[in-house]
């Protein structure tokens, strides 16, 4: 899981049609997608999924479900990304079988040691910085966070919370593999450039690697 990772929040994308702020993203370089949806139904938020899941799939761009197994499972999501108080891996692992990617959040130092031996394709280091996004967490990772788990860990790493383009450079030098942004690029005016000129940091630092 590498490069730009892009989590969905319609609220921030200024009354614009989700699907129309994910196409201009993708076409600056998001390189997956991930929609969080917390206050949908069921059904519109499988409806939700599955009309972004016929603009990604021509593009070949991952779309991975927040939380939700049975979205993704009705849609035909890629992937699901899960916290620690979701349901277990090695469940979502046989609901959605071998060749889904499964990503997982880890807030603290204990969530990393046990997803050593989980059956996951990612961990999500989640938040590297403080965000209005993400405030139900245990307290930020920092970027030496992310070195240390960097050094321990068998899984690719992406990293988020607070990331923008002062700082997502720095998140790929200290370890993460891909740069997951809420409001860089749901809040932006011009999704596509705000993508395009993540993407070219984020790339420059990993050749850097």
């Amino acid at each position: 899981m590498r490069g730009l990772y892009l989590v969905t929040d319609r609220a921030l994308c200024g009354g614009r049609a989700l699907e129309e702020v994910v196409a201009r993203a993708v076409e600056g370089g998001v390189a997956c997608v991930q929609l969080r949806e917390k206050d949908l139904s069921t059904r519109a938020f499988i409806s939700l999924a599955v009309s972004l899941k016929a603009l990604l799939a021509p593009r070949r761009v991952p779309l991975i479900i927040n939380d939700r197994v049975d979205v993704a499972l009705a849609s035909g999501a890629d992937g699901v990304h899960v916290g620690q108080e979701d349901m277990p891996c090695e469940w979502v692992r046989r609901f959605m079988g071998p060749r889904a990617v499964i990503g997982l959040s880890v807030e603290t130092w204990a969530d990393v040691v046990r997803a050593q031996d989980q059956d996951v394709d990612y961990l999500g280091v989640s938040p590297v910085f403080p965000t209005p996004t993400k405030i139900d967490t245990k307290g930020a990772w920092g970027l030496e966070g992310i070195q240390k788990i960097r050094a321990f860990s068998r899984h690719p790493l992406v990293a988020i919370g607070g990331l923008n383009l002062a700082n997502a450079a720095q998140a790929v030098r200290a370890g993460a593999d891909g740069i997951a942004v809420v409001s860089a690029i749901c809040a932006s005016p011009d999704p596509r450039s705000a993508a395009r000129e993540l993407d070219a940091r984020i790339q420059a630092a990993l050749r850097e690697r």
